[in-house]
């Protein structure tokens, strides 16, 4: 937001907020279920659910106006006129999430009061306000400085924040004492330089009042900023200067379509879908006045778009993971049906809640009048020795007559129809012994497979399910009994064909040998791959266990990997742009996997070949057979040595330890790769220097773009020069001076944002560059590391033949 001056601030914001609160009502400008044919439905990669629109007659009524900016590159979508960008629209959740810009206040000396406002842009006559269950909070940069955080019409104090700078002295000189100001350590804000604090009620502006206090009157030089955001911040001490200052942060929104209370009795025209209904806001200063409105949902079951007609479908449940059951699952309009199997009883909806019925405990009442034996899920019901008959009957079975003249009779027929038998039934019976044969080997692989399975999925508490295993019968007709002609890859562990399963095309992993360490390989992927739900991670539909070694069937990732697309004849390869975006998203799947799944999984084989690319160039990791769980209590583990020489960490090379920072060097490498357009595991220099060695030589000596990939050098807006020194600072010889991912992934957003709002002044040196800019790292220290790091880089490029 723009800087206010402290005089009249106050009654500026006053007015601000009365309007808000007064919420007029809101009238609408088309009739229209859902604006029409003709209505713009998306600017750039935001799509424009009614009732939101751009054009007149597009949008349910005032304040849900947009605005698409197609002069932006890409277009960039804004509420109302234009001020306030919106990031993205929830319909089904009443939100909508804008780039809530920087609040500066700036003291023009010290003990000084500043006032400033945040809500600026947002229509103040409705339908927003800032939401209270998206964990929106105030986070304020500087130094000896408190902010208060007021609203309402009588400017009551919501929140407040203070950040400290500690003065500590150095060492006595003449007749005073040297001193210098404690900044806080760069990452969360931990009330030195930096403090957050939550925002628990909303209103659709805010008055920010900001008071400066402390022993030393130098603190007013240093920049201040507030923010109100819902995002993770990650601060740094340069911002104190004023530099790298994010100017807008992400915050959550939450909306109402009609500023009234839904009726007892009766429905609203606004939830035009069938299956849909009217909820109240329950947003506001307080519970006892809130947020005057209602919104339409959803009715349990549906899900989608209530304001439009048809927009509500039914969920099918019997597909949905949230939705638990362990049986026989039935999806019904709005709800589901689990039950357990036939001759099974209990809860369906827990894993091994169905237990076998004991029919024989009472069998009378499943008509078995002779011997009872209990089998799974059913029972075996025989008459007696000596008896024959219909069990089925009370008293149906008889007692066999003994005659000699019969049994004579008898036993002459039956062994000559059975000698007759055996000659017709022999052919026949060769065929089914051969069957009951593969029938036992199928049974003996399922049983040794699923029980490795079993064993190491149960040990980390994850349940993949019945729906999981995949017959091989099916397997087979999906691959065209295993048909070369589907083969479309291979990755470290195995043959890959595509195959049409259930109506869906799916990717099938086959292992190319068959010993003990490949299943081991094929179950580490399965338990990895099912414990791991994001969407730059391949996602694995199920497998198959009647194999000798397990197969596996992914989604189908149709544009090939990430090398194929970057290394390709001639000097057109992928666009800077897609390079970034593409390295973002794989810095955020390793982050999830790192720090956000049930148990830290390290990849331990990050390459640009292990790197999949749908038809929109999104990334997908894959690959996990290489890859490790570690205990939440623990930072590494030590384990044989496995990944591709070139991506390898050097220090997990050399000691066995794996840690999280190996695969942090392995994505840095990938980093060089993306700037530089050169093969890791083949790149040597004049000098017979690696690829990495030679990036981090030529950056420290100024000459950096003797390297960079000129296509990139000629669609670049200035962040090269950063993003190559994240990558030296990534690839340090010890683990513990390089970044975690979750700070890479902060550091390429933070680029992204940079690259959208600022343009580039700066330039890449070369030849006579004194020195090299550097954001994330002090280069004369990290030099000297980085030849000793390349030295052994050399040993394990020379001591391998070729990678994996």
């Amino acid at each position: 937001m723009e800087k206010i001056g402290s005089r009249g601030a106050t009654a500026a914001f006053a007015a601000v907020i009365i309007s808000s609160l007064l919420l007029t009502p809101l009238v609408a400008t088309a009739d229209m279920a859902d604006g029409g044919s003709n209505c713009t439905r998306s600017c750039g990669d935001i799509t424009i659910p009614y009732p939101f629109g751009v054009e007149p007659g597009c949008y349910h009524a005032s304040g849900f106006n947009l605005t698409c900016n197609n002069q932006e590159k890409p277009p960039k979508l804004f509420l109302g006129d234009g001020t306030v960008e919106v990031l993205e629209i929830l319909v089904p959740d009443g939100k909508i999430r804008i780039n809530s810009r920087r609040v500066a206040l700036n003291f023009e000396f010290a003990n000084a009061t500043v006032n400033g406002t945040w809500g600026i842009g947002i229509p103040h006559g409705g339908p927003y306000v800032l939401s209270e269950s998206a964990m929106n909070r105030l986070v304020v940069v500087g130094c000896g400085v408190k902010v208060d955080l007021r609203a309402g019409d009588q400017d009551f104090l919501l929140s407040s924040c203070t950040a400290v700078c500690p003065n500590v002295n150095l060492r006595p000189q003449g007749g005073g004492t040297i001193g210098s100001i404690v900044q806080g350590r760069a990452g969360n804000c931990s009330g030195i330089g930096c403090c957050d604090t939550n925002i628990a009620l909303g209103y659709s502006a805010y008055n920010l009042r900001g008071s400066q206090y402390s022993d030393n009157l130098i603190y007013y030089n240093l920049s201040t900023s507030a923010y109100v955001t819902d995002g993770v911040f990650s601060y740094s001490q340069d911002m104190l200067n004023g530099n790298n200052v994010p100017e807008a942060l992400p915050a959550t929104l939450e909306w109402v379509i009609r500023n009234s209370t839904c009726p007892t009795n009766a429905s609203v025209p606004e939830c035009r879908s069938a299956n849909s209904s009217c909820q109240n806001s329950a947003s506001g200063p307080d519970y006892k006045h809130p947020f005057r409105g209602y919104v339409c949902s959803c009715s349990d079951g549906y899900q989608g778009n209530p304001y439009i007609v048809g927009g509500c479908q039914d969920i099918d449940e019997c597909r949905s993971e949230i939705y638990p059951c362990y049986a026989d699952c039935k999806n019904t309009a709005g709800s589901y049906i689990c039950t357990c199997p036939s001759g099974y009883t209990g809860n369906a909806s827990v894993p091994n809640g169905c237990k076998d019925i004991d029919e024989c405990k009472n069998q009378e009442a499943y008509s078995c009048y002779g011997i009872c034996q209990n089998l799974p899920g059913s029972f075996h019901c025989q008459c007696p020795d000596g008896t024959y008959g219909n069990t089925s009957i009370k008293g149906g079975c008889v007692t066999i007559k003994k005659s000699f003249t019969g049994l004579s009779i008898g036993l002459g027929v039956g062994g000559g129809t059975s000698i007759l038998l055996l000659a017709l039934g022999g052919p026949y019976i060769i065929h089914k012994v051969k069957l009951q044969k593969m029938k036992r080997l199928k049974q003996k692989n399922f049983k040794q497979n699923h029980g490795l399975l079993l064993q190491q999925l149960i040990s980390h508490d994850t349940d993949i399910g019945e729906r999981m295993i995949i017959p091989l019968g099916d397997i087979k007709k999906a691959t065209n009994n295993f048909d070369t002609a589907r083969v479309i890859g291979g990755g470290g562990h195995g043959v890959v064909f595509k195959g049409i399963l259930d109506l869906h095309v799916v990717a099938i992993k086959k292992s190319k040998i068959v010993v003990q360490r490949e299943i081991n390989e094929f179950i580490n992927e399965v338990a990895v791959l099912s414990q791991v739900n994001h969407r730059n991670v391949v996602k694995l539909l199920g497998c198959c266990l009647e194999t000798e070694v397990p197969l596996l069937v992914y989604e189908f990732i149709s544009n090939g990997t990430l090398c194929d697309h970057l290394h390709v004849e001639g000097p057109i390869s992928l666009s800077w742009d897609h390079r970034m975006r593409i390295a973002t998203e794989v810095a955020k799947a390793l982050s999830y996997l790192h720090s956000s799944a049930s148990m830290p999984i390290f990849h331990r084989d990050i390459k640009s070949s292990n790197i999949l690319l749908d038809d929109a160039l999104t990334a997908k990791v894959s690959d996990f057979g290489a890859s490790r769980y570690i205990p939440i209590d623990r930072i590494g583990v030590t384990t044989a040595v496995q990944g591709t020489m070139g991506y390898l960490d050097p220090m997990y090379y050399y000691t066995g330890r794996l840690t999280d920072k190996s695969d942090v060097f392995s994505f840095c490498v990938l980093l060089v790769e993306l700037l530089t357009r050169k093969k890791p595991y083949v790149y040597r220099s004049v000098d017979d220097d690696g690829l990495v060695s030679h990036f981090v030589s030529l950056l420290t000596a100024g000459k950096l773009i003797d390297i960079i990939d000129p296509q990139v050098m000629e669609k670049e807006d200035g962040e090269i020069q950063e993003v190559a020194t994240l990558a030296a600072m990534c690839t340090q010889l010890k683990g513990e001076d390089r970044p975690t991912m979750r700070e890479v992934e902060m550091a390429l957003e933070s680029l992204l944002v940079k690259k959208r709002q600022a343009p580039y002044s700066g330039s890449l040196m070369r030849n006579g560059g004194d020195k090299t800019t550097a954001h994330y790292m002090s280069t004369n220290q990290d030099t000297e590391q980085a030849s000793r790091q390349y030295t052994m880089e050399e040993e394990m490029l020379l001591s391998a033949s070729y990678p994996r």
